[in-house]
C-alpha cells in the first residue's frame, strides 16, 4: 500500500478500508452538522448520490448504530453529543460504504464501562451482520476477550507473539505476553505484577531481542540474535525461550 499514489489511496479510504479513531471529538468537524458528516464521507466515493439521498442514509445509518431518534440527530451538532453518542456517529461514517475492512484504534479508551459495552456491542453486531474484517487495537484485555477472534501481541513495533485468542489467554507463549496478563488487575486478587524497566526507544536499534533487557527469562542468545516468530504448542511466538517457559498458573 504504501507504494499507491494519492489518489488511489483517497479511493480506497473510506470505500474499502475504513477507520474509527480513538477520540471522536478531534474526528469529527465541530462545526458541521453531523447529518452532513456522514452524508459527505458517502458522497465522496458515489457522485451520483444527491445531498437528499445522503441524508437519507445518515439516518439509516445513525439507527444502524443506535442512535436514538435519529432525524433529529442529523441536525445536531458534535458539541450537542455525549461522547458515547459521537463514538456511534464516528462509527457510522466509518461503515457508510460498506468496507471490506474496518481499523478500529483504541475505540472505547475514552468512555465509561456502560458505555464501552454499547459500542463494543455495536461493533459486534457490524461485524455479524456486514461481514467486515475487523483490526481492533486496544490495549484493553477485556475488549480483546470480547470482540477478537485472533490477537497479534506487539512489542517495539513488532510481533512478538499471535494466536487465537483463548489460546493465547490460557498459554501465552512470549515473557512480554506473559507479563501484560500478569499486570492485569483481577477481581479475586488486589497484587498487580509490573513489568520491571522501561520500553526502548524506537530510534535506537540494539541486538538481540527488544524485550530481553526487561525479561527474567533471558539467555545469552536474546540479547545477540533478534529471534523471528516461529510455532510453538500451538501459537506464534518471536522468542528464543518460548517452549521452556514456564507455564502461568491457572488462576492468572
Amino acid at each position: 500500500m504504501l507504494d499507491k499514489p494519492p489518489a488511489r489511496l483517497r479511493a480506497l479510504r473510506g470505500a474499502r478500508m475504513s477507520m474509527i479513531f480513538q477520540d471522536p471529538m478531534t474526528a469529527l468537524n465541530p462545526v458541521i452538522p453531523i447529518g452532513e458528516q456522514i452524508s459527505e464521507a458517502i458522497r465522496i466515493h458515489d457522485r451520483t448520490v444527491d445531498r437528499q439521498e445522503g441524508l437519507r442514509r445518515a439516518r439509516d445509518l445513525l439507527d444502524l448504530v443506535a442512535i436514538p431518534s435519529p432525524e433529529h440527530r442529523l441536525r445536531q451538532y458534535p458539541f450537542e453529543m455525549s461522547g458515547g453518542m459521537r463514538q456511534r456517529v464516528v462509527i457510522a461514517i466509518a461503515v457508510a460504504n460498506d468496507p471490506e475492512l474496518l481499523i478500529a484504534d483504541e475505540p472505547t479508551t475514552a468512555l465509561d464501562v456502560t458505555v464501552q459495552a454499547q459500542i463494543l456491542e455495536v461493533l459486534r453486531r457490524l461485524r455479524d451482520r456486514r461481514r467486515i474484517g475487523m483490526v481492533l487495537i486496544t490495549h484493553d484485555f477485556g475488549v480483546i476477550a470480547g470482540l477478537a477472534d485472533r490477537v497479534a501481541v506487539m512489542y517495539a513495533g513488532r510481533i512478538v507473539e499471535t494466536a487465537a485468542v483463548d489460546e493465547l489467554f490460557e498459554h501465552p507463549r512470549h515473557p512480554y505476553t506473559q507479563g501484560l496478563l500478569r499486570a492485569t488487575p483481577h477481581i479475586n486478587s488486589g497484587v498487580v505484577q509490573a513489568i520491571e524497566g522501561t520500553p526502548p526507544s524506537p530510534n535506537v536499534l540494539t541486538a538481540g531481542c527488544a524485550f530481553a533487557p526487561r525479561c527474567g527469562q533471558a539467555i545469552p542468545a536474546c540479547h545477540i540474535d533478534d529471534p523471528v516468530l516461529r510455532p510453538v504448542a500451538g501459537v506464534m511466538a518471536a522468542c528464543h525461550v518460548a517452549h521452556a517457559l514456564t507455564p502461568m498458573p491457572a488462576d492468572e
